[in-house]
């Protein structure tokens, strides 16, 4: 090519870009300048939007039809307690029937006047008759507990149960004209779905904050119960001291959760908190209301996560589920074969990633039902279905009149096993695993890990001796037994 034709060329070219520039601005004087904005996603079922032109911006959310229905339901409670011990602690001998203050020698302090204390949080009615739903921390040790409704009337409330393995109590109004909340299904909940934190922070009564589910089947260890049971659903709606025992809601305005924790290194809010899933509280009160007590099967195994190291350590075919260290003798999972190694990852249909998950199905039966747990045994299926039991070790449902008895002495009891009975040079016991208001601790300065080993001077080797020794006493009780780091034998005695 000629350096004349390179020059027609690349002048032809130029001439064709001017008239292309020309006719864009020509057709585009009248338009407006088109901006592109990025706005993030903010739908989600059931939530409602302010009507309106939409400019651009996210339409408003309307978070007043759920925050409408849950507010009326939810209350505030506050809990007393009477303390009669002076800064030196332990037990007056006055509180010690006549009969058994020889067994005792006090040298302590002066007792101090009587002392009241007080703790505030809030509750959910979940029946137009009275019953309440709140957290056990929340009236804890009460020896009087107060409940304020929205409208302002004030009532004493009983407390029908409570279940330290979940956070859970069932308080009791003489009240008719309440309304009650309407329960959702936790198990429906979605990570990302707006809900609603309902409750009293700071006695800041009627509260109100949004926020989304971040999370499901938490378990922080902040419950530190022998038997908890941990599978929060997590939020970044914000709850503050006193929100504990109040409403999470969905956007229909139903419960789907009690506000129970929060992660925070100052102990206010910081970003996340926990609710106990509604289906678990359903299933708590229910047995509160029947038994007094919670009926809780057990599988009777030490469980961990699988995750891609566990996988690789123990030469697994899958790298989720839940994996099965041991299990205990005499158990559930025992009996129905079981193994070392098998990885949980279905029980009847349900799908299970995570230790948490596998306590809360487990969690939702009694002892004697019969559960299809699917495992991955050396990379083959395996369905087994298995009879949940009780502690214990047997399917027998607790009875109320054990459970109304366990409630007077304020006390949680354990048989011991024979390795924990062989520790101590002992035949056999009964732990005491919890205390809680009650005779036991009103009246004497008893520690949870005691072993009772004789109740007035008769051998207990199990729960049920103690309950069978006590169940038509009157009088004064005289408690032998020992503490599992202390030498020698304690003794105890209370009035019934």
């Amino acid at each position: 090519m000629t350096m004349k034709n390179s020059l027609k060329f690349a002048l032809a070219g130029a001439i064709g870009a001017i008239i292309t520039i020309v006719i864009f601005l020509a057709l585009g004087l009248n338009e407006k300048e088109v901006i592109i904005k990025h706005v993030p996603s903010t739908d989600s079922m059931n939530v409602k939007y302010v009507s309106g032109k939409y400019e651009g911006a996210a339409p408003e959310m309307d978070f007043t039809y759920p925050a409408e229905q849950a507010m009326e339901s939810v209350v505030h409670i506050t809990s007393s307690q009477t303390t009669n011990y002076g800064r030196g602690g332990g037990m007056d001998m006055q509180s010690i029937p006549e009969p058994f203050r020889q067994f005792f020698f006090f040298n302590q302090p002066q007792q101090s006047k009587p002392r009241v204390m007080q703790a505030t949080g809030s509750g959910v009615i979940i029946s137009d008759d009275g019953y309440i739903v709140t957290n056990n921390h929340v009236i804890k040790d009460a020896d009087e507990i107060e409940v304020t409704l929205h409208d302002n009337r004030n009532y004493k409330a009983i407390v029908v149960g409570t279940d330290p393995s979940t956070d859970i109590a069932l308080l009791k109004i003489d009240e008719k004209d309440i309304k009650p909340i309407a329960i959702g299904n936790s198990d429906q909940t979605r990570v990302g779905e707006w809900v609603l934190a309902v409750g009293n922070p700071y006695n800041l009564t009627s509260t109100v904050t949004a926020g989304i589910i971040s999370a499901k089947g938490r378990n922080i260890h902040i419950n530190k119960s022998q038997s908890a049971v941990e599978s929060f659903i997590q939020t970044d709606a914000a709850v503050n001291p006193g929100n504990s025992g109040g409403a999470l809601v969905n956007m229909n305005g139903e419960l789907v959760g009690i506000n129970t924790a929060i992660a925070s290194p100052t102990g206010a809010y910081s970003g996340y908190s926990f609710a106990v899933p509604s289906n678990l509280v359903s299933k708590v009160i229910s047995d509160l209301k029947e038994y007094g007590i919670v009926q809780r099967g057990f599988l009777g195994v030490m469980i961990r996560d699988v995750n891609a190291d566990l996988a690789k350590q123990e030469d697994l075919d899958v790298t989720e589920g839940v994996y099965v260290d041991s299990l205990m003798e005499n158990s559930a999972a025992e009996d129905a074969g079981l193994k070392e190694g098998d990885v949980i990852f279905e029980i009847d249909g349900n799908k299970v990633a995570t230790s948490p998950e596998l306590q809360q199905i487990v969690a939702l039966h009694k002892p004697g039902d019969n559960v299809i747990i699917s495992v991955d045994r050396g990379g083959k299926r395996k369905d087994i279905e298995v009879t949940l039991k009780n502690r214990e070790g047997n399917t027998e449902i607790v009875k109320k009149d054990k459970v109304d008895l366990l409630n007077t002495l304020g006390v949680e009891l354990e048989t011991i096993s024979s390795k924990e009975a062989k520790k101590l040079d002992i035949d056999g016991g009964v732990k005491v695993a919890k205390l809680f208001a009650g005779k036991i601790r009103k009246q004497t300065n008893m520690k949870e890990g005691f072993v009772i080993t004789k109740v007035d001077g008769n051998k207990v080797t199990s729960v049920d001796d103690i309950i069978n020794l006590l169940k038509d006493k009157k009088g004064g009780v005289l408690i032998e037994g020992r503490y599992p780091d202390y030498p020698g034998d304690f003794y105890f005695a209370f009035g019934l």
